[in-house]
């Protein structure tokens, strides 16, 4: 647990249906047709992920942090649009591996500027099939201009998706709202689109 964390009865697989809508602010237009940077990222795995190495699809969910179960969010937590959700969104992405794998992706991860240790206690508890990559430095948010915000005194990233080709972004989800619907969403999209 963190300083900024508190005991509390904080439920992170819970999704309120009243937490507010993310609007398209635009910060995500120019990710489409870029290279990933030739970054190396922790992962809950094991050895560092450098994605813009990877060859085959990779789908990255990209989300602000997950949460501990009874242990308190962030003050106001609820009321920043998109903030709230990360665990429903990574179960999503569990819940629906096998889909991303039957229609040709060949690596799925989630991504965070929490440390790796706090990454792979949620990881294990959800268990998770894939690797969760930690960007605490905000070398990868910086070298994409990823969309952050701040809270609590942390810069998190805003939640999106995105589909990797060979290093390169082919496809963006932002914003992502539901986050629990987040992945059906790319399962669709992966239908449609071969």
């Amino acid at each position: 647990m963190s300083a900024r964390e508190q005991p509390g009865s904080h439920d992170p697989t819970f999704l309120p249906t009243d937490i507010p809508v993310p609007q398209d602010d635009g910060a995500a237009r120019h990710l489409p047709g870029l290279r990933l940077p030739d970054l190396a990222l922790p992962a809950t795995s094991g050895p560092a992920v450098n994605l813009s190495r990877l060859s085959g699809r990779t789908v990255l969910y990209i989300y602000p942090r997950t949460g501990v179960p009874g242990v308190d969010a962030p003050p106001g937590w609820d009321d920043i649009p998109g903030a709230r959700g990360c665990t429903p969104q990574s179960c999503g992405f569990r819940d629906h591996y096998a889909d991303l794998e039957t229609l040709g992706v060949a690596q799925v991860f989630g991504l965070s500027t929490q440390d790796t240790a706090y990454q792979r206690e949620a990881a294990e508890r959800l268990h998770l099939p894939f690797p969760i990559l930690s960007d605490a430095t905000l070398t990868f948010a910086r070298a994409l201009r990823l969309p952050t915000f701040s809270v609590a005194g942390m810069t998190l990233f805003k939640r999106m998706a995105l589909v990797i080709d060979r290093g390169s972004i082919v496809k963006v989800f932002y914003p992502v709202f539901p986050p629990d619907r987040n992945a059906e969403e790319v399962v669709a999209w992966l239908r449609s689109h071969g």
